[in-house]
């Protein structure tokens, strides 16, 4: 049995490869993030496993890393994705005091591997692969969007009543570029404010199709999710490309943990409290908080539960609380909504 341990880069990827008794085997392989990357990674590892079956463990990341995880599980490979906090508990514990290099992350990563069997398997849905890839451009475009609000903003000094919420309408986009058109501005400076304007109006029509396109895909697939207060299209479309199969968590517990939901125990001196889970995955992180958010103004059942922990906790900590049972609520709904995809691939599997 031989483990691989993968450090993604940008451009280049370190892969090391560690038999079951812990010890490397072969030199560490540095190879370029290109179309030849599976086939260089398959060539290397073959030469070296002598036909040994090998899991590929590569640390928790997005981007070239799933990529590449893709890639390996297409070539009919088993992926392991390994968390950082694994892989650097791994590299204080087998490295040199203060060793820090790609190979010894990579060493690190195949370690922990080793060390922890239940980690989590990499699986291909392609419609979690389709909204992962819509939701992440909407992200960026969203990003986009803001820094040319925020960049607009500091340069135009008649922006009057304006506010940048207010750029996300067509009208009030429209009602600005003709105050730009007739302020006594330079030419370049008109020129490029109305330029900033317009780019503004592209990404909102940008933004307003994704949009459309998100909620024909994300209806059919999460119908349970989106009955819960506080959930958009948009958040369920968060929630399931970030996740993937939410029954590799198999507790709601779990699932806060990696949401960074859960409080983490602090106790001293037998005084038992806990503290703020400042970790997880904080794009879905921010997820409930918004739900919480929502359910708070409009929720019956959530204002209740606020108003009963608000007194010992604070409105922050009651509001934390309303987000750790949103986490349950959510695992539930998914683990229904996935029932339902299962059922469906079955039918279609036996009518063919």
């Amino acid at each position: 049995m031989l483990t691989v341990g993968v450090d993604p880069h940008k451009h280049v990827h370190v892969a090391v490869a560690v038999d079951a008794a812990g010890r490397q085997v072969g030199k560490p392989l540095t190879i370029k993030n290109g179309p030849h990357l599976i086939t260089g990674l398959l060539t290397w590892v073959r030469s070296i496993s002598d036909e040994a079956p090998v899991t590929w463990a590569i640390e928790d990341g997005h981007g070239f890393a799933r990529r590449l995880a893709d890639g390996l599980l297409l070539a009919g490979q088993e992926v392991v994705w390994v968390p950082t906090r694994l892989m650097l508990a791994h590299r204080r514990l087998h490295a040199a005091t203060g060793a820090k290099s790609d190979s010894v992350d990579a060493a690190a990563v195949a370690y922990a591997a080793i060390a922890t069997p239940g980690l989590d398997r990499h699986r291909i849905d392609e419609r979690v692969r389709e909204l992962r890839v819509l939701a992440d451009y909407r992200s960026d475009l969203v990003k986009r969007r803001t820094m040319v609000i925020n960049q607009l903003k500091a340069q135009l000094h008649l922006w009057l009543d304006h506010t940048p919420g207010d750029l996300l309408r067509a009208k009030t986009v429209g009602s600005v570029t003709a105050l730009v058109a007739d302020a006594t501005l330079r030419p370049h400076v008109r020129q490029t404010l109305h330029d900033m304007l317009t780019e503004v109006a592209d990404l909102n029509k940008r933004i307003r199709d994704l949009d459309t396109t998100i909620r024909e895909l994300v209806t059919p697939l999460a119908p349970a999710l989106l009955q819960i207060t506080g959930i958009s299209h948009t958040s369920a479309a968060v929630l399931i490309a970030e996740i993937g199969d939410i029954t590799r968590f198999s507790s709601s517990a779990k699932l806060a943990r990696y949401v960074g939901c859960a409080p983490i125990p602090v106790y001293s001196s037998d005084n038992e409290r806990h503290r703020l889970h400042r970790g997880g995955n904080r794009r879905l992180n921010s997820v409930f908080y918004t739900a919480a958010i929502v359910q708070k103004r409009w929720e019956p059942a959530a204002q209740q539960l606020l108003a009963r922990h608000q007194p010992a906790k604070g409105s922050r900590g009651a509001r934390r609380i309303l987000q750790r049972h949103l986490v349950d609520v959510v695992h539930r709904a998914m683990l229904e909504d996935q029932a339902t995809w299962t059922h469906q691939i079955t039918r279609c599997q036996q009518a063919a």
